[in-house]
C-alpha cells in the first residue's frame, strides 16, 4: 500500500546537456498531472504523462523538467518586409521635415520586431532517452517514499481496526443485556409508583419483547464485522486501494449510526461515540492512501 505524498529527483546527460526532473506528489481525489517543462520539449509532454499515469494512479503530481548546459539551437530571422516599411517611413519623414537621411542597417535591426530568434527543430528522439532516464530516477524516489509512508499508514489503520473490533465486541456484549435491563427498569419504575401488585406479567413481557425487536442490532454488528474483515483484506492488496477503503469506511460508519439510533443503553451510546471517533481517524488516514 502506498501513500499519495512523495518527492523525487533524477538527473541524466544527453551530450552537453543535463536533464533534471523533480516530482512532487500530494493528496488528491483523482489522478492529476501538472507538467512544467521547457517550451522546446513540449512535444514530449504526452509521453511524460503516460509514464506518470502508469506508476502514479492517484494524487496531484507536479513535475518540473529543466535542461542545463548547451543552449537550444536558434536561428536569426529578419522580417525584410517590415524593414523595408520602416526604411520608407523614415525616408519619407526625413524628406517632409527636411532632415538628413542617415539610416544604417544596424539602426533598422534595432527597430521593434524586425529581428527575432526562432528555435530550430530539435531531434526529440535523441533527447527523449535522457529525459526518460531522469524521469524514471525521480519516479523511483517518489515511489520509494510513497511505499514507506504507505507502510506506516497500513500499520496505523490495522491498529485502528483492532480498536474498532474491540468496541464492536463490547457493543455486542452490552446489547445482549438490553432487554433484561429494560425489564428491570420497568419494574423499578412501577415499584416507585407503588404499583407492584398491579403488574401484568404478560403485558410486561410484551413490552420487553417489543423493545428487544426494536433495539436489535445483531444484523448491524454482523455487517460491521464484515466491513472490518474487508478493510483488512483490502490493506493486503497490491494495487491502489484508497478509494475502496473510503467506500468501506463509509459503509461501516452507516452501520455505526444505525446502532447508535437503535441503542437503548447509555454504555452502547458511549461505545458508538468511540467507534465514530475511530472511524473518523481511519477516514482521514485513508484519504492519504493511493
Amino acid at each position: 500500500m502506498r501513500s499519495m505524498t512523495g518527492f523525487g529527483r533524477g538527473l541524466a546527460r544527453a551530450g552537453a546537456r543535463t536533464f533534471s526532473v523533480e516530482i512532487r506528489t500530494l493528496n488528491h481525489r483523482f489522478g492529476e498531472y501538472i507538467l512544467h517543462l521547457p517550451r522546446q520539449l513540449g512535444p514530449l509532454e504526452e509521453r511524460i504523462r503516460h509514464r506518470l499515469a502508469a506508476e502514479l494512479a492517484r494524487g496531484r503530481v507536479e513535475v518540473w523538467v529543466s535542461v542545463r548546459g548547451e543552449s537550444w539551437p536558434q536561428e536569426v530571422r529578419v522580417d525584410r518586409k517590415l524593414a523595408r516599411a520602416y526604411f520608407r517611413a523614415i525616408r519619407d519623414l526625413s524628406d517632409k521635415l527636411d532632415l538628413d537621411f542617415d539610416l544604417t542597417p544596424t539602426a533598422i535591426l534595432d527597430l521593434p520586431e524586425v529581428v527575432c530568434l526562432e528555435d530550430q527543430e530539435l531531434d526529440l528522439e535523441m533527447l527523449w532517452p535522457a529525459c526518460a532516464e531522469a524521469l524514471d530516477a525521480a519516479l523511483k524516489d517518489v515511489l520509494a517514499m510513497r511505499c514507506r509512508e504507505g507502510a506506516a499508514l497500513k500499520k496505523d489503520l490495522l491498529n485502528q481496526i483492532e480498536t474498532l473490533e474491540e468496541f464492536s465486541s463490547q457493543i455486542q456484549i452490552k446489547a445482549a443485556t438490553v432487554p433484561r435491563d429494560y425489564q428491570n427498569r420497568l419494574r423499578e419504575r412501577l415499584a416507585t409508583l407503588d404499583a407492584e401488585g398491579l403488574i401484568d406479567e404478560t403485558r410486561l413481557a410484551q413490552e420487553v419483547l417489543y423493545l428487544a425487536e426494536r433495539a436489535d442490532i445483531n444484523e448491524e454488528i454482523v455487517r460491521l464485522v464484515s466491513h472490518m474483515e474487508q478493510l483488512k483484506s483490502t490493506l493486503e492488496q497490491d494495487e491502489p486501494v484508497g478509494r475502496k477503503l473510503e467506500f468501506i469506511l463509509q459503509e461501516a460508519n452507516r452501520e455505526i449510526n444505525t446502532i447508535g439510533a437503535k441503542a437503548q443503553n447509555m454504555d452502547i451510546s458511549a461505545l458508538v461515540v468511540q467507534c465514530k471517533a475511530t472511524l473518523e481517524k481511519m477516514r482521514e488516514q485513508a484519504q492519504n492512501v493511493e
